[in-house]
């Protein structure tokens, strides 16, 4: 019997969270939710809640790299989504990793704090990014915040600038994190920049940069360039937050998990809709 491939497959690199609202969980939800395939590697456990982590313990190094070996010899991957290391170590494995699949696209979304604001990474785990993830990221997805503290700019623009200096081939920067009425969402290229408008809504969300990144990788992995990967995923992305629930004391989890009665998300976006 023939084999068939029903979706592209993208491997994701990422940290689990028992809320089940960001991490592993979060891009197994957001691919399915494109009609592709997660595959995953945990780099790190996490003792967290809604609110936010209290502790990260990242894996063991050699055992991510033969579990990303054997993945790679059987699988045919797509696309790659990096989210929460954890350790230098870790970051620097994952870099080697990628390092030998050069011709499959990279969406690098660089977890340095929680939503709760308990720092998740350290000087280390900084310049290993820096060095050697960035430059091999197809799209690296920075809040505000992050690429602030990755280029060493306070202004947005040069932050941004800065960082495809550093080698990677696009960033979105998103704007949740800045005091305006509405939210600005920035992608960068060598080509120029492009901003994407919406709404902002109420509370605060547990999830929605992984959701957003994963969302990214999947996109890429079907065929997409950069600009409409992003429109689809920001649409998609603003899509779960509107369905968000609260099931703990913290932070909303965002609604990836398409119900019953709704058309599929991926069919209602339409590219030349407004955000």
């Amino acid at each position: 019997m023939s084999r068939q491939q029903a979706s592209p497959i993208i491997l994701c690199f990422s940290g689990h969270d028992p809320i089940g609202g960001a991490g592993i969980q979060a891009d197994i939800e957001a691919i399915a939710a494109q009609s592709a395939h997660a595959a995953t590697l945990i780099t790190a456990l996490t003792v967290q809640d809604t609110r936010n982590v209290q502790r990260i313990e990242p894996v063991a190094a050699e055992t991510l790299r033969e579990a990303a070996s054997a993945v790679l010899k059987d699988l045919p991957v797509a696309a790659f989504k990096i989210g929460l290391l954890g350790s230098a170590e870790i970051a620097q494995t994952v870099a080697n990793i990628i390092r030998q699949h050069p011709g499959i696209p990279l969406v690098l979304d660089p977890v340095l704090a929680a939503g709760g604001g308990k720092k998740l990474s350290d000087d280390r785990l900084l310049e290993v990014m820096r060095k050697q993830l960035l430059p091999l990221a197809t799209l690296l997805t920075p809040n505000s915040l992050e690429a602030r503290q990755l280029s060493g700019e306070e202004d947005l623009d040069l932050a941004a600038q800065q960082l495809l200096s550093m080698g990677c081939k696009n960033v979105l920067i998103t704007g949740t994190h800045e005091a305006t009425d509405r939210v600005y969402n920035t992608l960068y290229t060598a080509a120029g920049q492009q901003v994407f408008e919406s709404e902002r809504l109420p509370g605060d969300y547990h999830g929605s940069g992984c959701t957003l990144a994963a969302t990214l990788a999947a996109r890429l992995a079907l065929g997409e360039e950069a600009t409409s990967a992003c429109h689809h995923a920001l649409a998609y992305t603003e899509h779960c937050l509107r369905r968000a629930h609260s099931p703990g004391h913290g932070q909303s989890l965002p609604g990836r998990i398409k119900k019953d009665h709704e058309q599929n998300a991926i069919e209602d976006l339409n590219p030349d809709k407004d955000l």
